[in-house]
């Protein structure tokens, strides 16, 4: 078996034909659409319930498939947990074509009201994520693409789900980045006071990778969203792992709805959305 060709510059690196440093995948790979799970396990889980799938690439934390749902193509691709293997896949999956993105995972609520099994539809996320701050000035916000929101939402509405949007805090750190000791019981006392800060604060939840996402695509002239089943609630200390499949549906949903909307936008000749234009 021949190896593949390294030879490129070292600002971008790819292999032979373009194929991307990180995620393994080609130009003709990636869809327009392209949902953004953190666990590689939730990729098979996602394409399940797709019309078709291929499997393209399961290279480091990053496995992606693309197929097709009810007519609209669209891309998975795992991000692994945290932003830095998350900004990795975004470039890449943008060079190849990627264009809307979908954060689907799991998170922990910070607010009372917020139920295990809910999900939370982020509208925009607090940069404690450690990896934004590295393409922009901190002052520029983490914000979801209006659009994609209102897809999510329209979603989780046919479906009948319990959902919640609003402020979302991507954290750098699963342990004591959401205020939990560490190792051996280790905190520091600015972790005692986080939770609850944020609860005051009106933010929804934890997660860790939202801030990357919504960053990047600002600053690329992208769109993005997030929806994430909640597994905890931090504020009345219960752990319920499940639903996840919850998030996972209406990602599938809200790409077959934003396809639609993206398709009549083009009929209208527009370059934004609004809601009459699908009445």
């Amino acid at each position: 078996m021949t190896p593949p060709d390294w030879t490129s510059a070292a600002t971008r690196p790819e292999m032979d034909a373009g194929l991307q440093y990180h995620i393994r995948c080609k130009r003709g790979d990636v869809e327009r659409y392209v949902l953004l799970p953190g666990d590689p396990e939730r990729v098979d889980l996602i394409a399940a319930e797709w019309d078709e799938s291929r499997r393209i690439a399961n290279y480091r934390e990053h496995r992606t498939f693309s197929g097709k749902v009810a007519g609209v193509a669209l891309t998975c691709c795992s991000t692994g947990a945290g932003g830095g293997s998350t900004s990795s896949a975004l470039e890449e999956l943008a060079v190849l074509g990627g264009e809307a993105f979908i954060r689907v995972g799991t998170t922990a609520a910070l607010q009372p009201e917020i139920e295990c099994g809910d999900i939370v539809i982020s509208s925009g996320a607090m940069r404690h994520d450690g990896t934004s701050q590295y393409y922009v000035d901190p002052a520029y916000p983490a914000v979801a693409h209006y659009a994609v929101t209102a897809a999510l939402v329209e979603a989780a509405e046919r479906l009948g789900l319990r959902y919640h949007v609003g402020v979302s805090c991507s954290t750098a750190s699963f342990y004591c980045g959401q205020g939990r000791p560490g190792f051996n019981g280790y905190e520091q006392a600015f972790f005692r006071d986080k939770v609850d800060d944020l609860r005051r604060a009106g933010v929804l939840n934890f997660e860790m990778e939202a801030a990357t996402i919504f960053t990047m695509a600002g600053l690329y002239h992208l769109r993005a969203g997030a929806v994430c089943t909640v597994i905890a609630n931090r504020i009345t200390d219960r752990f319920v792992y499940g639903g996840v499949e919850h998030a996972v549906r209406t990602a599938n949903t809200a790409v077959r709805i934003l396809a639609d909307w993206d398709a009549r936008l083009t009929r209208a000749g527009k370059r934004h959305w609004f809601p009459s234009l699908t009445v």
